[in-house]
């Protein structure tokens, strides 16, 4: 008999865990505005800001229905704003706004805050072998999901 995995059953558990953890960090912060799944939209326009619309589906994964309804909720609370291109008129970048700014510094405090509770007790080579593993991971995942 073939060996149950538990690979995708502890993913979804440490995902469940995780987002009640750091829901409950950004109500203790209590200056941030902005939920878990805001934050997951927030995180690639930190990185690199004034992308259009379609590559921050790519980042994120999400549908194009789910990131316009956060990208609406963003830009009425004043953290994003959606400008035309001036490449292509028929391109929405989103961009963040200087109310957005005091708000990264927070929500990094907090990520820095989870990053410590993932990673207690392992050492930089573990860290750097686990998330390579992760990218593995979802690089398989991303390929079989184009592949439908």
């Amino acid at each position: 008999m073939e060996k149950l995995r538990e690979g995708g059953f502890l993913i979804s558990k440490i995902r469940q865990l995780s987002e009640r953890i750091f829901a409950k960090l950004l109500r203790d912060y209590q200056a941030i505005e902005i939920n878990p799944a805001q934050g997951r939209v927030m995180f690639p326009l930190w990185k690199k800001d004034n992308i259009s619309f379609h590559e921050l589906k790519e980042k994120t994964l999400l549908s194009k229905a789910t990131l316009s309804h956060s990208l609406d909720n963003l830009e009425e609370a004043g953290y994003i704003k959606r400008v035309p291109s001036p490449k292509d008129k028929r391109t929405i970048n989103i961009k963040l706004t200087e109310k957005n700014k005091e708000l990264q510094d927070k929500y990094i405090q907090v990520s820095n805050q989870m990053k410590d509770i993932y990673y207690k007790d392992f050492i930089e080579e573990d860290i750097d072998e686990f998330e390579g593993y992760l990218r593995r991971l979802l690089n398989n995942l991303t390929n079989y999901s184009e592949k439908k």
